[in-house]
């Protein structure tokens, strides 16, 4: 169910939202896991951020952009360094809101593995609800390397316990790998519904599908199955809506006086 304090139900119900966003707002009211916001506010940031991660989702998985492992990654270098490690550096000329559309609008200009893909859908989806200008000031110099990312972009794992919705991002592990292919030992994945996921380098598909795609990268003769595994990694919406509040204002000598933001120092998850 859904508390927020001094809100009711009928409050709730009165969001004007997508079929995707009602659906999602649904299946948290209608569940025995409480979740309480701060404000109706922050409620409406979620649900549309999530529909908007499901869509940058849906939008990589249509760019054209190929699969690749670090040896072999590629970038519209006109956006994007590549580094040695096989990773993508924004170049200083670059508005990171363009950089992050270019990866979207000229797909076939990029190869990348799959955990780089989720951070990319990510970053994708938080630019399209943000003002841009917010986004551009608070994920400067964006390094992209697999789980590598900006402090600005708060996300949680959980291990295991947590109802998941569309937007989250999970792992299909591959425990029998065939060491000729590592890249293979699994595939990080976006929620878009109910048992449908996207993953880089195996498209949309149902968990089933993940699970058989994964199946055919086994060492020979394995019978040990793909699964997936019982983790979550969520955003933190609450501090994502409050991003601009990190730059907080003040008045000297009858000037207004910008104090810096929290610095984009880089934060990273593991990806295998």
């Amino acid at each position: 169910m859904i508390l927020i304090h001094g809100v009711s139900a009928e409050q709730i119900n009165m969001l004007p939202l997508s079929f995707l966003e009602r659906s999602i707002l649904n299946k948290k009211q209608n569940s025995p896991v409480v979740y309480r916001y701060d404000s109706l506010g922050a409620l409406h940031f979620e649900l549309k951020t999530r529909a908007s991660i499901v869509e940058a989702a849906k939008a990589l998985d249509a760019s054209g952009a190929d699969f690749a492992d670090f040896d072999k990654s590629r970038c519209n270098e006109q956006f994007w360094t590549r580094m040695e490690n096989g990773g993508f550096q924004l170049r200083s000329d670059v508005l990171p809101s363009d950089g992050i559309n270019d990866i979207f609008r000229n797909g076939k200009r990029y190869a990348f593995e799959c955990s780089m893909a989720i951070v990319m859908v990510l970053y994708k989806g938080i630019l399209d609800i943000l003002p841009k200008q917010t986004f551009n000031r608070h994920f400067q110099d964006i390094i992209l390397y697999g789980w590598h990312y900006d402090r600005d972009l708060p996300l949680r794992k959980i291990e295991s316990g947590l109802e998941v919705y569309p937007g989250d991002v999970q792992y299909f592990k591959n425990p029998d790998y065939d060491p000729e292919t590592p890249e293979w030992q699994g595939e990080n994945v976006v929620v878009l519904a109910d048992n449908l996921y996207f993953g880089h380098g195996i498209g949309i598909r149902t968990s089933r599908g993940m699970i058989d795609a994964l199946n055919k990268a086994r060492r020979p003769f394995s019978y040990t199955s793909a699964y997936l595994m019982d983790e979550v990694v969520i955003l933190e919406y609450e501090l994502l809506r409050t991003l601009p509040l990190r730059e907080e204002r003040t008045e000297t000598d009858n000037e207004d006086v910008v104090i810096a933001h929290i610095g984009s120092r880089k934060c990273s998850y593991p990806n295998r």
